[in-house]
């Protein structure tokens, strides 16, 4: 039989760092949050080993096709900490999924996530799940379990990382994708809010680090937002946004979730052999808060293309033929996704014939300068 250390004495599982109360009130202080997100397909309810949830509404259809993702905030988790706001960092971890999903054309179904923190504090994790619900019943997809973990001795007190996982469907025959994208497809740009949740590792060094939280709590943009507000902003969820334009019918060929790698990787990623996307930059405006990091980090436009979304959040290509529709219909969707009243829109660009058949999709500008 084991002895204590005679040195330490008696060591319970709180004295090493990881208190099952505190686990036990942090679980009870989501679960409204968590409850608040269930669809009539979810069975049973938080605290069991796992997330239950009904096919039967797959049966109507005719080929499902299940698709998955999984993401993480990245170093905004960082910024987040250190203003301790936490309520919303929790949107951008379901829209870093979902937004990927509806990319497909995939309605997300359900979504997990998991936290990993040097210390769990039950008002700590009701704020940041609260965020992850919110995000959920944005997307409308319901929150089925998740994972709170203590990493005392590996983690300092008050960090903390995020993983989300979400599972949507779609009908083979309704996937999005390059396999539709044809020449003279016309690009769409949607709005972001910001900077989303990429390049913080670059915000933080060049700009974030060199102020101090007075001046990013009290330095107004000219919005009036302040740059906390702006650093912050949750990224947009443009699930209900998407559907609603293939719910209609229009002719959606594929989308661009504008993520790590800016435009230029990004929208590279629908294009298929043999043809060619030209943005014409200057056709949206940037966004004050990515020209400030922008302006702080010495970016070249090039750089900054393939850093940040620059202020468009997903780029669509589209049926030319349908762009006036399409436009307007975007601009009239006022859905839970909607950063304001109403989606900012714009034509950016268009698809055209590659330089043989066999050339890999490139993205072209129609300008190299983008930044002032």
């Amino acid at each position: 039989m084991m002895k204590p250390d005679e040195r330490l004495g008696q060591i319970s599982y709180r004295d090493a760092g990881v208190d099952i109360d505190e686990g036990a009130r942090a679980v009870e202080a989501i679960r409204s949050a968590v409850q608040g997100t269930y669809t009539p397909a979810v069975i049973g309810d938080i605290g069991g080993f796992g997330g239950l949830y009904s096919a039967a509404a797959l049966k109507g259809m005719h080929d499902p096709v299940l698709v998955s993702s999984t993401d993480g905030v990245g170093t905004k988790i960082d910024l987040a900490r250190r203003l301790g706001r936490h309520n919303t960092i929790g949107i951008d971890l379901v829209a870093m999924c979902v937004n990927d999903l509806v990319a497909s054309g995939a309605q997300p179904l359900f979504f997990l996530d998991y936290l990993a923190c040097g210390r769990l504090e039950a008002p700590f994790a009701a704020e940041l799940v609260g965020g992850i619900a919110d995000g959920c019943r944005q997307a409308g997809c319901a929150l089925v379990g998740g994972e709170m973990a203590e990493h005392p001795g590996v983690m300092v007190a008050s960090s903390y990382d995020l993983a989300g996982f979400a599972v949507g469907v779609v009908e083979r025959d309704g996937m999005l994708g390059s396999h539709r994208v044809q020449a003279g497809d016309a690009l769409v740009g949607l709005a972001s809010s910001g900077l989303h949740a990429n390049g913080y590792s670059l915000v933080r060094r060049a700009f974030t680090d060199k102020l101090s939280d007075s001046e990013l709590c009290c330095r107004q943009l000219a919005d009036g937002r302040s740059l906390a507000c702006a650093l912050l902003a949750p990224t947009v969820i443009y699930v209900d946004l998407l559907q609603e334009l293939l719910e209609l019918g229009l002719p959606v060929r594929a989308a661009a979730h504008i993520t790590g790698g800016g435009i230029t990787e990004n929208l590279n990623r629908i294009l298929p052999v043999g043809l060619d996307a030209h943005l014409h930059l200057g056709s949206w405006p940037i966004p004050e808060i990515i020209s400030l990091v922008c302006d702080a980090a010495g970016l070249s436009s090039d750089e900054a293309l393939k850093t940040f979304n620059m202020g468009l959040g997903m780029i669509l290509a589209v049926d030319a033929n349908a762009l006036d529709e399409i436009m307007a219909a975007v601009a009239a969707t006022t859905g839970t996704a909607a950063a304001t009243d109403g989606h900012s829109v714009w034509h950016v660009g268009s698809v055209s014939a590659a330089a043989t058949a066999a050339s890999p999709g490139r993205v072209y500008y129609s300008s190299r300068e983008v930044l002032n």
